[in-house]
This record gives structure tokens, C-alpha cells and sequence, in this order.
């Protein structure tokens, strides 16, 4: 091999290891608790502040249960999607 064509794949590999840690960095991110935390406080914010809006009863208890269903989805969603990898994606 030549000196420039090592020098290019060295590039290259360097490019798909930044790729990689970006993936890796992205994954972390959907997995981690501190996100599931933030996504059922801005929905029952979002909820809350709706709810109080169009003037709900109770506005800031009723936003709990949608807001705790919200998290229960995001908690299974792995859960289905590994499912759905085994059994129906590997079909194809």
C-alpha cells in the first residue's frame, strides 16, 4: 500500500470511531434515567399548565396520570423493541 492510501484509511477509521462514540454517547442518552425524569416533568408541566388553562378540575392532580403513563411507555418501549428485533425484523 502506499503512504497516501494508508494515510486515507487511517481517516477513515478515524472518522467511523468519532461516528461510533457519537452512537454510543446517543444511546446513553435515551437509556438514562435522568431523561425519563425530564420527560415526565416537562409532560406534567405541560399537562399541568393545559389542564389549568381550559380550566380543568384539580388541574395539577389530573396531569399525574397521563404524566406517569408517559413514563411507563418510554420505560417498556425497549422492552417491545427487542421484541420486535427477535421476532418480526429478523423475518425479513
Amino acid at each position: 500500500m502506499s503512504k497516501a492510501s494508508l494515510e486515507d484509511l487511517e481517516k477513515r477509521i478515524e472518522a467511523i470511531e468519532k461516528r461510533n462514540s457519537r452512537v454510543e454517547t446517543d444511546k446513553a442518552w435515551q437509556d438514562s434515567l435522568f431523561r425519563r425524569g425530564l420527560l415526565l416533568i416537562f409532560t406534567y408541566l405541560a399537562l399541568g399548565f393545559y389542564m389549568q388553562a381550559i380550566n380543568i378540575e384539580d388541574p395539577w392532580l389530573s396531569a399525574v396520570i397521563p404524566s406517569v403513563g408517559f413514563l411507563l411507555s418510554t420505560l417498556t418501549l425497549p422492552f417491545l423493541k427487542n421484541l420486535w428485533i427477535k421476532y418480526i425484523f429478523k423475518k425479513r
